[in-house]
Order: C-alpha cells, then sequence, then structure tokens
C-alpha cells in the first residue's frame, strides 16, 4: 500500500513489492501467486480498515461505513480505482459484504433484491468517493460534504422505499 500511495497503483508489481520489503521476487510468490492475489490483498487490507458500527440503525450503520470509504479513499486516492476493478473474495473481504446485506435485509429488503441493493449501495459509495478523490467535483469542492449527506439521505430513501414498497 506504502507504494501505491506513493506512485499510484500502476506502480506496485511483484517486483516493486519484494524490493520494497527487501526479498526476491521469487519469495513473494510464496505469500501471493500472482499479482492479482496481491492486488485481493491490498482489497482485504483497505475494507478490513473500514470500522463496522456493530451499533445502530441499519441506516446509521451504512451511512457509517460510507464515510468509512470516503476516509479512505481520502487516505489512498487509489484505493477507489482497486475496490472498482477487484471483487472483495477474501475471507474478511467477504466480511463487508455480508455486513452490507445484514443492513439491508434489516431495512426489509426482500432476500431476492438484497444483492441487487447491495451493488447499488457499494458501486453508488465507491463511484461517489472515486469521483471526489479523482477531481470530477472540484468546481464544487465548498458545499460537497451536504451533497454527499443528501444524496446518501436519497440512498436511505430508496433502501427503504424497496424495503416497504408501500410506503
Amino acid at each position: 500500500m506504502a507504494i501505491a500511495d506513493k506512485g499510484g497503483l500502476d506502480a506496485v508489481s511483484m517486483r516493486t513489492v519484494a524490493d520494497h520489503v527487501g526479498v526476491t521476487p521469487m519469495a513473494l510468490y510464496r505469500h501471493f501467486d500472482s499479482k492479482r492475489a496481491l492486488l485481493d490483498g491490498m482489497v482485504e487490507c483497505l475494507v478490513t480498515s473500514l470500522p463496522e458500527r456493530a451499533t445502530g440503525t441499519w441506516d446509521e450503520r451504512l451511512i457509517a461505513l460510507a464515510h468509512a470509504y470516503r476516509g479512505v479513499a481520502q487516505r489512498h486516492p487509489w484505493a477507489a480505482q482497486l475496490l472498482f476493478s477487484r471483487p472483495s473474495v477474501t475471507p474478511d473481504a467477504v466480511r463487508v459484504t455480508e455486513f452490507i446485506y445484514a443492513a439491508i435485509r434489516e431495512a426489509g429488503v426482500p432476500e431476492p433484491q438484497v444483492g441487487r441493493i447491495e451493488r447499488l449501495v457499494t458501486t453508488f459509495i465507491i463511484g461517489y468517493v472515486a469521483s471526489e478523490v479523482l477531481g470530477r467535483f472540484a468546481h464544487r469542492s465548498a458545499a460537497l460534504s451536504a451533497e454527499f449527506e443528501a444524496d446518501l439521505a436519497d440512498l436511505k430513501r430508496l433502501i427503504k422505499a424497496v424495503g416497504n414498497p408501500e410506503t
């Protein structure tokens, strides 16, 4: 992650990581069988650094998670690109997805729609923070935090409507 912080994701390779930790590239292959596995490990580090708020209502937990994603992207501007391009496949990374599933279920979303709503939630959050750190919203940076909160409120209403269609 330090290599990506310094030179972006393109700077991350088996060779640069091996050099960074002082081993030969072949020694690194004992721990990661490919660059793909290395990137999966980076995804795991990112998502497991997100604090999972175990208390509060479903929407409070999702909003706290959204803020945590935003903080990660601000600390590691390359992170959103990686999170968009790699699935969460390691057991610890899947745990974060299950955390989101649990909140969505608590909102009353019918089981057949839970996966679709989770993809909507994570794509919105990661897309928003990627747009922010990559400068897409630079022209309105002063109002961005308020807009983020308003957009999260809209997302909450959407999830609630899916969970309670009669409202």
